[in-house]
C-alpha cells in the first residue's frame, strides 16, 4: 500500500504548483489515465495531459484559468474534461478542484480532482430514463383528472348523480396513482443515496393485506385473492406504508399479468421471520428473465409492456431496508410466486 494517504481515495488527486507543473498525483490518477508517476510529476499539466472541454477547446495552455487572477475565485467548478492518456487515448473525466494562495491573493498552486466519467454518465442516463418514464406514466392519469374535472365543472347540472359518483372515484384512483409514482421517484433517490428513512412501528401483517386486496378491487373487480394465514401471526416491525407499497407492486402485478381470479396470499412464520408469499397461476417467467425481474425498468417483451419498471426494483430495495429479502419462483405455464420475508425481533433488539 502507498504512503500516500491520497492514494485510498478512489477519486484521482493532482497537485500543481503555481506554474500548473504536476507535483504529486495519485495512484487512482495514474490508473484513470494509464500514465506512470515520474510521466506526470515535474511537467506541465497541459502539456502530458492536454486537457480540453466538452467541446473540443484547449484547457490551461495559457497556464491558469483568467479567474484565478481574482482573488476571491477559490473554488474550481465541476467540468467534463477530455484527457490524453497513455497511448495517445483520450479518456472522460469530471474534474473540480480548488486554487491555493498565499496571503497576497496571488495562485500558488491547486489540488484537482478526478473523478472517470463513465460512472456518472451511467448513472446519468438511469436518471434521464428514471425521468422520462415516470413523466410517461403521470400523463395518463393527469390527463385523466383534468378531463373529469373540467367536465364536472362545465356539466354539473346536467349529469346523473352515478355519472358523478363515477367521475369523482375516478378522479380519486388518478390521484393515487400520481401520489404512487411521485412517491416511487422519491423512493429510487433515498434508495441509491442511501438516505431512506423507515419510520418503524409494530404492524400486523394480515390486515394490512385486507386493506391492499381491497384497493386493489377497485379497479381489478375480478380479483379474487384466497387468503392463508396461520392464527396468532405476530407482528412485525417496520414502516407499515412501505410494506403497503411492496404489496401493493406484488399484488397489482399478479392481478395484471396473470388470472386475477387465482390469486393466494400466504403468510409463514420461519423462526425469527416471517414470509408473506403472493402466488398466482399465470403463464410464469422464463428463466432466462427471472435474473432481470428486479431490475429497473424491466418489462418481459410478450407481455403488456404498462406500467415504469420500477416497482419490482423499489420492492426488492424497501424489504432490503427492513432487513429482509424478496425473492421470486417461477414455472412456465405454472405461474409464479413473489416473497419476502421481515425480522420478527422486537423493537429493542432492531439496529
Amino acid at each position: 500500500m502507498s504512503d500516500l494517504p491520497v492514494d485510498r481515495l478512489p477519486d484521482g488527486v493532482i497537485e500543481l504548483d503555481g506554474d500548473c507543473r504536476v507535483r504529486m498525483v495519485s495512484a487512482a490518477a495514474l490508473a484513470l489515465t494509464g500514465h506512470r508517476s515520474g510521466d506526470l510529476v515535474g511537467h506541465v499539466l497541459a502539456d502530458v495531459l492536454e486537457p480540453r472541454g466538452a467541446d473540443g477547446r484547449a484547457l490551461m495552455a495559457g497556464g491558469w484559468h483568467p479567474s484565478a487572477a481574482l482573488a476571491s475565485v477559490s473554488r474550481i467548478p465541476e467540468q467534463e474534461v477530455w484527457l490524453r492518456a497513455a497511448g495517445g487515448r483520450r479518456v472522460r473525466a469530471l474534474v473540480t478542484g480548488k486554487y491555493e494562495r498565499n496571503a497576497a491573493g496571488t495562485v500558488t498552486g491547486a489540488v484537482l480532482l478526478l473523478r472517470g466519467g463513465a460512472r456518472r454518465r451511467s448513472s446519468a442516463g438511469d436518471g434521464i430514463e428514471v425521468i422520462s418514464t415516470v413523466s410517461h406514466e403521470l400523463r395518463s392519469p393527469l390527463t385523466s383528472v383534468k378531463g373529469y374535472t373540467s367536465l364536472l365543472l362545465n356539466r354539473w347540472d346536467r349529469l346523473g348523480e352515478d355519472q358523478k359518483r363515477m367521475m369523482l372515484e375516478q378522479v380519486h384512483h388518478d390521484a393515487d396513482r400520481v401520489t404512487r409514482l411521485v412517491t416511487e421517484l422519491l423512493d429510487i433517490s433515498r434508495l441509491e443515496s442511501g438516505r431512506l428513512v423507515l419510520r418503524r412501528q409494530m404492524v400486523d401483517l394480515l390486515p394490512l393485506v385486507t386493506g391492499v386486496l381491497d384497493k386493489v378491487r377497485m379497479m381489478e373487480t375480478s380479483l379474487a385473492a384466497e387468503l392463508d394465514f396461520p392464527e396468532m401471526f405476530p407482528q412485525v416491525y417496520a414502516d407499515p406504508d412501505k410494506i403497503e407499497q411492496v404489496l401493493t407492486n406484488l399484488v397489482e402485478n399478479a392481478a395484471k399479468y396473470a388470472d386475477p381470479r387465482s390469486l393466494c396470499v400466504t403468510g409463514r412464520v420461519d423462526g425469527d421471520q416471517v414470509t408473506v408469499e403472493v402466488a398466482d397461476k399465470g403463464e410464469g417467467i422464463p428463466v432466462s428473465d427471472l435474473p432481470r425481474v428486479f431490475t429497473k425498468f424491466f418489462r418481459r417483451a410478450e407481455t403488456r409492456p404498462t406500467g415504469s419498471g420500477l416497482g419490482l426494483w423499489i420492492s426488492r430495495g424497501l424489504v432490503e431496508a427492513h432487513g429482509g429479502h424478496l425473492v421470486v419462483e417461477s414455472e412456465v405455464g405454472r405461474g409464479s410466486a413473489f416473497r419476502f420475508s421481515l425480522p420478527v425481533a422486537p423493537p429493542e433488539e432492531l439496529q
